[in-house]
């Protein structure tokens, strides 16, 4: 079994293979690349550029800005990509802890980054094991993405904040579990098969929209970048029902605080609590 070895990265060369990987993991048709020049400057005036190498074949990256949020130093993190056969190794999550040890050492407190709510292994990995919270829903904010995991779906995004000096945030690094789903929590929406034979994919039925509960769950599906190759249409009516929910409950002062992933049952729940 191969060990995966990190490093960050300074040269053109260096630089030059981040550019290949992010049209490897991305996909033919994706034209968004980063380019070297960028990765060049950014990396010269405090960027944070990382890479996960199965011996000399870099497999994965993790790539942040410098950036400023109400008058305070962050970073913002723009990518996280690994292979596709190398994803269930734990080489996403490691990238994202030294990126976390590098924003430390230049004494910052927090790293933003956007991700798609729909992902629910994204979804697992921020909430679950680094600890993010999330109170921003921003709406296609990329635009139209030439890249084929989108497939013509708005860009819609949540705002990870990580706030890397926070006990929870120290707490989940540790290996602490989430804690467990609330019983006194009312469902915004629920969710049932397509097919009731063939069970392929779920489907968004019963939505509220005028809850008042403290804390409130959202259920979205498993595999939606399948969904967007072979369900587009479903896809779609996911994207729009899910974008409602959000921005309604984000604009009553809630805010997400934890992720519950359930593979058997195909679909992964939001807790939302009222601040």
């Amino acid at each position: 079994m191969s060990v995966i070895t990190y490093r960050d990265l300074t040269t053109l060369d260096d630089f030059g293979a981040v550019v290949e990987l992010e049209r490897q993991i991305w996909g033919p048709g994706y034209d968004d690349v980063v380019p070297v020049p960028i990765l060049a400057v950014t990396v010269q005036r405090g960027g944070i550029l990382i890479a996960a190498f199965d011996e000399d074949r870099m497999i994965g990256f993790v790539y942040s800005l410098p950036g400023i949020k109400d008058g305070q130093p962050t970073q913002w993190s723009h990518m996280l990509g690994v292979l596709d056969e190398y994803r269930k190794g734990g080489a996403g999550y490691q990238l994202k802890v030294l990126q976390r040890d590098r924003a430390l050492a230049m004494g910052l407190d927090l790293i933003e980054w956007t991700y798609d709510p729909m992902q629910a292994a994204n979804a697992h990995l921020n909430f679950a094991k680094l600890g993010i919270v999330v109170e921003h829903y921003e709406e296609n904010v990329y635009g139209e993405s030439g890249s084929p995991l989108h497939q013509g779906n708005p860009t819609d995004r949540f705002i990870a904040e990580w706030w890397i000096r926070m006990p929870r945030v120290e707490q989940r690094l540790a290996g602490s579990a989430p804690m467990a789903p609330v019983l006194t929590v009312e469902p915004a929406n629920r969710t049932r098969p397509q097919d009731e034979e063939e069970g392929r994919w779920l489907e968004p039925v019963d939505v509220n929209l005028t809850l008042d509960a403290r804390r409130i769950s959202v259920e979205i599906p498993t595999g939606f970048t399948e969904m967007l190759q072979y369900a587009p249409e479903l896809a779609l009516e996911w994207r729009m029902t899910t974008r409602r929910i959000f921005t309604t409950y984000f604009g009553r002062g809630y805010r997400v605080i934890e992720f519950f992933l359930d593979k058997p049952n195909r679909k992964g729940t939001y807790l939302l609590v009222n601040r």
